[in-house]
């Protein structure tokens, strides 16, 4: 994508055929000719409101991680629910031969700690071994941290030289306050990873969510997680459940989530009438084999059942990321 774009969907939109959106461009090639494209979109927002959007910058060509050497982390910020934004902040800027790709992000909202995640590579001297990364912000994404790699927590020692990465987009805090994520590899399947301790150490899931490729989690009311995730070559997602924290799966085939294999967004709306609902929230791409029209639908029982989509934008598009903005309106980066 040459450029990435927000748009507003107040609660009352997703549920009526109403139309009227306003779109708002938040990173674009035009903005600095030296960048092939920005992809990969994140959007997350903090207890003071602001609200965070991250992406690739894929500065020499939009190829993936596996074969450009040349991808930073930047990030945009809004403090008036998206109507204007900073300039872009480079945040992750390794040298040249060295990327940095897939953003996603976690705000705990016991901590008030930001988690920008991202998988790493070193093209020139350790090509085609994924590490995985995070950095943190404590002051609402002024300053961050320096990399923490967490490679050896989430991942196993013959995965080594597997295909895997964390999933671009954003995780999940549940009640207790666990942050729950996932990752893939592609040899092994998808997972979930998570911390019980605010961050100080993660671990990983010991059973894999299959069939499942980039995922999205969240926890339901009595407890359970469920992970959304994509399918290559079904034409269709799959959602996951455990009652267990992970340690077993109940799957099914969404056959009403038609997809073409691509990453999507999924968030629990906890906003007015809506807290301690199962209201559920689900951005993707509404084709089979192209990656065109992005569509939203909504759950009112924790993704029993889905509604009809409503489609938010009709052109090419591909990856999506929503967020609920403090003030009750659901902010879509994509």
């Amino acid at each position: 994508m040459k450029r990435i774009l927000f748009v507003f969907l107040f609660p009352l939109l997703i549920f009526s055929q109403k139309s009227d959106l306003k779109f708002y461009e938040v990173f674009s090639k035009s903005q600095n000719s030296k960048v092939s494209c920005y992809r990969i979109p994140s959007i997350i927002t903090t207890d003071k409101g602001t609200i965070i959007a991250a992406v690739d910058e894929r500065v020499f060509s939009c190829n993936d991680l596996k074969s450009n050497r040349d991808i930073n982390i930047v990030i945009r910020t809004s403090n008036d629910e998206g109507k204007s934004w900073s300039s872009i902040n480079r945040l992750v800027d390794y040298p040249f031969g060295e990327s940095a790709s897939d953003p996603s992000m976690i705000f705990d909202k016991k901590t008030k700690q930001i988690y920008l995640f991202y998988n790493y590579m070193n093209l020139e001297k350790d090509k085609d071994v994924y590490y995985l990364k995070y950095v943190t912000s404590l002051d609402n994404g002024i300053t961050w941290s320096q990399p923490i790699d967490i490679t050896d927590q989430i991942s196993k020692p013959e995965w080594k030289n597997d295909f895997k990465f964390i999933t671009s987009g954003r995780g999940f805090q549940t009640q207790n306050g666990t942050l729950l994520h996932c990752l893939v590899n592609l040899q092994k399947g998808a997972h979930v990873f998570g911390s019980n301790n605010h961050g100080k150490t993660w671990y990983i899931a010991e059973s894999p969510l299959s069939p499942g490729d980039e995922s999205k989690i969240v926890e339901l009311n009595d407890g359970s997680w469920l992970v959304n995730s994509r399918v290559n070559n079904k034409g269709i997602r799959y959602s996951h459940i455990s009652k267990d924290q992970g340690k077993s799966w109940i799957t099914k085939p969404e056959s009403k989530l038609i997809d073409p294999g691509c990453n999507a967004s999924l968030v629990k709306y906890d906003y007015g009438n809506y807290i301690n609902s199962d209201l559920l929230l689900l951005s993707n791409i509404n084709n089979q084999s192209k990656r065109k029209e992005i569509v939203v639908r909504h759950s009112l029982n924790g993704g029993v059942t889905w509604s009809e989509p409503k489609t938010i934008y009709a052109g090419s598009a591909a990856y999506s990321s929503m967020t609920v903005l403090n003030n009750g309106e659901i902010g879509l980066l994509f």
